[in-house]
């Protein structure tokens, strides 16, 4: 749903604060999950709800749901990207999992460079999530508008995406859906990634020993362990680090091809070349990340992030002015009219009207009973009073 398409002509679904990620297998996904009657409704006086919510705008759309930009009633201006997820849906792709991993990354890892979850809340047919609104839309948006970008611009937002990845690795989580359209960039031009999807956590190692098997991912990122079904651990976000780096600075990934399976040989097989224009430093760090011996690759050894940081790519950077966003980046996206105008994101989705659509496949009462999430709900306590 929602799919666009670059000027290569390479397929992309259409997102904003959380898009589809791609294939992945569900595994056991019964679970039992109830409401939290602890976080209460300003407007009804009951359980938080939609109608606690103005919906403004859709930024954007996905096989199970979409996002819009909300305000919520009784509190003040803040802007929300609203995630909206069909329970039928889920259940039928076998994603409840999935989710509820992704609702447990976002309530317990906060960084700067990751998106934060406002609340979550659930009705019997969807589960939404009130997300960080970013009013630069998403970096595909960008790569696609711009083609590529300069080595300093993508080295701001590789810094950033690097200390991302890290805080997520230090949590024993690995991404594992690392493209243009999962990182979001907001007025001043920094980054936020976003759908957690298909992330994992429990992953202590580099490789296969302490990782996992799912073939899962968006193609044109997939690490080469992952095609050979070899198993995978951390280093598969360096890898899709390395080819979103790559097509930053090149404007298309470094593997890709129309014909997937020509593309997974690639990923396999093909030498890696560069252009003429690319700086000995960026030719370094990607050979560095595009490396598909795992133990060979940069970020595997026992230094992991701190290895990315230290290539001389980033030499002129310091990563703690990185974290604290005292560097001005090169780009800022426009502001547009108004906060509410959503003008960085696809006239596709935002010229449609935001409603909370009507469900009409009904559950069954024994589907009903494997969606019924056990403490879904959620307010972060910085936004109280929001």
């Amino acid at each position: 749903m929602g799919t666009k398409m670059s000027k290569a002509g390479k397929a992309k679904k259409g997102a904003a604060a959380s898009g589809k990620s791609g294939g992945g297998s569900g595994g056991n996904d019964n679970i039992d999950i109830k409401l939290d009657d602890k976080y209460t409704s300003k407007a009804g006086g009951g359980k938080l709800g939609i109608d606690d919510f103005e919906l403004l705008k859709v930024l954007g759309k996905g096989s199970f749901g979409k996002v819009m930009l909300v305000k919520k009633k009784g509190g003040d201006d803040t802007l929300f990207a609203m995630k909206t997820l069909r329970k039928a849906a889920l259940i039928k792709r076998n994603q409840l999992l999935h989710t509820a991993t992704e609702r447990n990354i976002l309530q317990n890892i906060q960084h700067p460079f990751l998106v934060n979850l406002i609340y979550a809340f659930q009705s019997d047919d969807k589960l939404y999530m009130v997300l960080d609104y970013m009013g630069g839309g998403e970096l595909f948006f960008w790569l696609k508008k711009h083609r590529r970008f300069s080595e300093a611009r993508a080295q701001l937002m590789g810094a950033e995406i690097t200390l991302a990845l890290g805080a997520l690795h230090a949590g024993n989580i690995i991404y594992r859906d690392l493209k243009p359209e999962n990182i979001l960039v907001d007025l001043e031009g920094h980054i936020r990634l976003t759908d957690f999807g298909l992330s994992k956590d429990g992953i202590t190692g580099p490789g296969a020993e302490g990782g996992t098997k799912t073939f899962c991912g968006t193609p044109e990122y997939l690490a080469p362990e992952i095609l050979d079904n070899k198993g995978h651990g951390k280093s598969v976000d360096w890898w899709s680090f390395g080819t979103l780096l790559y097509e930053m600075l090149c404007g298309l990934p470094p593997f890709y091809d129309t014909n997937i399976q020509k593309m997974y040989h690639k990923i396999l097989c093909a030498p890696l070349r560069f252009p003429s224009y690319l700086s000995d430093d960026a030719k370094e760090i990607l050979r560095g990340l595009l490396q598909r011996k795992v133990e060979e690759r940069l970020g595997s050894g026992p230094g992991g992030t701190d290895e990315i940081k230290a290539a001389n790519f980033f030499k002129t950077l310091d990563f703690d002015r990185v974290m604290a966003k005292e560097y001005t980046p090169e780009f800022k996206p426009p502001a547009g009219r108004n906060d509410t105008d959503a003008t960085n994101f696809d006239l596709e989705f935002t010229t449609e009207k935001a409603i909370d659509s009507v469900v009409t496949t009904h559950m069954s009462e024994t589907a009903k009973q494997k969606s019924n999430f056990t403490d879904f709900t959620y307010q972060n306590e910085g936004a109280m009073g929001s």
